[in-house]
């Protein structure tokens, strides 16, 4: 996909079906080099991330394919002929869940060694509390030419307080902790769905974690890990964007395949700014019911409304009657969506992490470029608004991170093609 073209003014409608979560499908594949059995992991979405992150795997030695026969796909990872300790970094450097492959490594093997993880340019993102973890758990960590090195004959269970709630330093100090020694105790983990997911896949292996509240995670150390067949949550990223969209064109859509407790935040919001929100067993109903209302919007952790969905929602609110107000207080770049946006006509004032958009806005087609996966959903989302056609460049960005996207939006009436 080079560009995707776009010719806006369709209201969207129908039904469509939620693809399996990227951010619990990655750290679960690097959770696969724990053990030497075979771990099978069904409803793994067929995206750019997914595929990188099979090819770091590979570069460790791990089998790893994928059945494309089968609705959802279907991933099967074997890591029994790992030799190699150090991730590849042509690839690590194209995914920052790449580094979550160190915990594993360290636990199974007594050594890691990966480049500073890469992936969307959205500010500044430290690794620290990674490696604070290992170094809790008894490791050393060097770094050199950019080359974090961890070591460690026995990792020992102990007492880690996260200095924040980390998605992927959780993910990557439980995977570590689960071959440890005794028992450790995480304090300020972070409580994202996709780290359960994670935690639940481990049990499954035949870890040890119990859960204590929101933020705190005991885990007794175990000898080994065996295989499982797991099935991977639905994309909460995805299901929010598409729900987005279809309140931003006045539509109804339909979100089959939905776990609707991980997307309390989004619907609240959306029903905030006047849009009808019926929830189902394992769907979603998304109705607009009149003239978008402005509000205001914090990016927060989890159960907080998610940073990943700050964009696509800033698309929606340039069609708010009125001024409205975000604060992206986790990453300081994130709202740089708005100048590509500024081509389409949309209105808007940033300052540092805030953002002011004044609507509502009368978009038009023009040809934008995708910054990153986020960003370039909330263009798509201008792009369905706006009138006329609008093209995307740089679409390797959110074929990263959605699946089928384009095909998706299109099964709802849009015009929307990618060549």
């Amino acid at each position: 996909m080079s560009a995707i073209h776009i010719e806006g003014g369709t209201r969207l409608r129908g039904d469509v079906t939620i693809s399996g979560s990227k951010n619990a499908a990655l750290p679960i594949m690097a959770a696969a080099l724990l053990t030497g059995e075979e771990i099978v992991l069904e409803n793994v979405p067929d995206i750019e991330d997914v595929h990188t992150m099979s090819d770091v795997l590979r570069g460790l030695g791990a089998r790893v394919e994928m059945d494309r026969s089968a609705t959802p796909p279907r991933l099967t990872i074997e890591a029994s002929g790992v030799t190699n300790y150090r991730a590849p970094d042509e690839h690590v450097r194209k995914l920052r869940a790449s580094f979550t492959v160190m915990g594993p490594l360290l636990a199974r093997f007594g050594e890691g060694h990966s480049p500073a993880p890469g992936g969307d340019v959205l500010g500044y993102r430290p690794i620290d509390m990674h490696i604070k973890g290992f170094q809790a758990l008894g490791a050393a960590i060097s770094q050199s030419e950019g080359t974090y090195s961890c070591t460690a004959a026995h990792l020992r269970g102990t007492k880690i307080f996260l200095d924040y709630p980390s998605v992927t330093g959780t993910e990557n100090v439980v995977m570590a902790a689960c071959l440890a020694e005794g028992h450790t105790t995480i304090k300020n983990a972070a409580p994202e769905p996709e780290v359960i997911d994670l935690i639940d896949c481990l049990n499954f292996m035949g870890a040890k974690i119990q859960r204590v509240g929101a933020n705190q995670l005991e885990i007794e150390g175990v000898k080994q890990l065996h295989g499982c067949r797991y099935r991977v949550i639905p994309d909460r990223i995805e299901a929010g964007t598409l729900a987005i969209a279809a309140a931003a064109t006045g539509g109804e859509v339909t979100l089959e395949r939905v776990f609707c407790d991980h997307l309390e935040a989004v619907c609240e919001k959306l029903q905030e700014v006047g849009v009808d929100v019926t929830q189902r067993w394992d769907s979603l109903l998304i109705r607009s019911k009149g003239p978008v209302q402005p509000t205001v919007l914090t990016t927060f952790p989890y159960p907080g409304f998610p940073t990943d969905l700050q964009a696509p929602f800033g698309a929606l609110l340039t069609q708010a009657c009125g001024e409205s107000l975000i604060h992206e207080i986790l990453y300081n770049d994130r709202l740089l969506y708005l100048n590509e946006m500024s081509k389409m006509g949309a209105h808007s004032k940033v300052e540092g992490q805030f953002a002011t958009i004044y609507g509502p806005s009368r978009l038009h087609g023009a040809e934008v470029q995708a910054l990153d996966i986020r960003s370039g959903a909330a263009l798509i989302i201008a792009a369905l608004v706006g009138g006329g056609q609008t093209v995307i460049t740089d679409t390797q960005h959110i074929e990263r991170g959605y699946t089928d996207i384009v095909s998706k939006i299109s099964q709802l009436g849009a015009s929307i093609s990618d060549q």
